[in-house]
């Protein structure tokens, strides 16, 4: 029995610029790491360095240019529902403001949807109400802030054109405002001939700029590359995936940390499917549980061997992660890159697939 499972390494790469060939880099940065490669391996690249690489980014003019077109120059334009963000809203929130004559902001209550409380923020101290009052009104936009979570607020408002902002819940807004209301967009509708995100998942790049989420195509086009790059070099199969935010709750301020349009846009088909997974402690105090010692572990271990293919539904599987392999690899790999000066954008994983019955 192996007695380390699962290793992940973060790995220092240099700070990637537009244009730079990516899938050698990372390749090398592997190759050079002192990592013995194996098959099943996996190298997860957070998808910040797949924007900057593609020079994905947006203006605020551009931004503003395209919500022109797409509400047909509307003279005052309803925001419905975004986060509570510096870095993910406000920087769009100053393109929509240049947009038009008048914004009415909707913001939920009491928090957004990934949990971000709109005054006296507990890490930022942030009052979003004001602060985006503010971001409006310095474009010479009038400004009028609303805080409910019923669209119906904004009847009789006067409002010509709608943009859902939030997230992962921006199809259910959307169609409610649809019921309501005529001219309805949604964030990946904007610059959509960009990115298929659109806005979704930006990230403030400069005081005028945000970083758009990257392409599924060019990220799939990386991946592919690095995955045959590491097969012609070392002979072994690795997968690779981009990752985002992963999907975890702090418990403290309460915040989902995830504001990206998915956790992954490209992986390759190693990464399908879900953990098909026994509970160890389930078998241990039940069907064994009159075995210990080195008959307990030879039991589980022949067990595991012998598993099915599938075993949803069973008690034996029950307590185990039923999420998607690459949610629970972008969880992993965020927590280990960081969001700050770590300087590791690449992840590298070993034993992920292995189990207590790898020997």
């Amino acid at each position: 029995m192996r007695t380390i499972g699962t290793a992940a390494f973060g790995l220092r790469a240099p700070i990637f610029k537009q244009g730079d060939d990516v899938a050698s880099i990372v390749t090398n940065l592997i190759l050079d790491s002192g990592l013995t490669v194996k098959d099943k391996d996996i190298v997860a690249i957070t998808e910040a360095v797949m924007g900057r690489v593609q020079g994905n980014y947006a203006t605020i003019d551009e931004i503003a240019t395209d919500i022109k077109r797409l509400t047909n120059n509307a003279e005052s334009i309803g925001v419905v529902f975004p986060i509570f963000s510096r870095n993910r809203f406000a920087i769009l929130l100053r393109g929509i403001a240049k947009a038009t004559k008048r914004v009415v902001v909707l913001l939920s209550t009491p928090t957004d949807e990934v949990g971000n409380v709109c005054k006296n923020h507990p890490f930022t101290g942030m009052n979003y109400d004001e602060y985006y009052k503010s971001i409006i009104e310095e474009e010479n936009t009038i400004a009028e802030i609303y805080i409910s979570n019923d669209i119906k607020t904004l009847k009789d408002k006067n409002i010509d054109a709608f943009i859902a902002s939030d997230i992962h819940t921006k199809d259910i807004t959307k169609q409610k405002l649809l019921n309501y209301f005529d001219n309805v967009i949604d964030l990946t509708d904007i610059l959509h001939n960009k990115s298929e995100y659109g806005l979704l998942g930006s990230n403030k790049a400069t005081e005028n700029t945000v970083k758009l989420f990257p392409s599924e195509s060019y990220c799939s086009k990386i991946i592919n590359t690095i995955q045959q790059n590491i097969l012609n070099k070392t002979g072994k199969h690795i997968e690779v995936m981009i990752y985002g935010d992963g999907c975890f709750k702090d418990p403290v301020g309460g915040i989902w940390e995830f504001a990206d349009p998915v956790v992954s846009p490209a992986f390759t088909d190693g990464l399908n499917g879900t953990p098909n997974e026994l509970k160890l402690k389930y078998l241990a105090d039940n069907k064994f549980h009159n075995l210990s010692g080195t008959e307990l572990q030879t039991a589980i271990k022949n067990e595991i061997q012998q598993k099915d293919s599938i075993l949803k539904g069973q008690m034996s599987s029950q307590g185990t992660t039923p999420r998607r392999i690459t949610d629970l690899l972008g969880s992993l790999c965020d927590l280990i890159s960081g969001s700050g000066d770590k300087g590791t954008p690449i992840v590298y994983i070993q034993g992920y697939f292995d189990n207590f019955a790898t020997e």
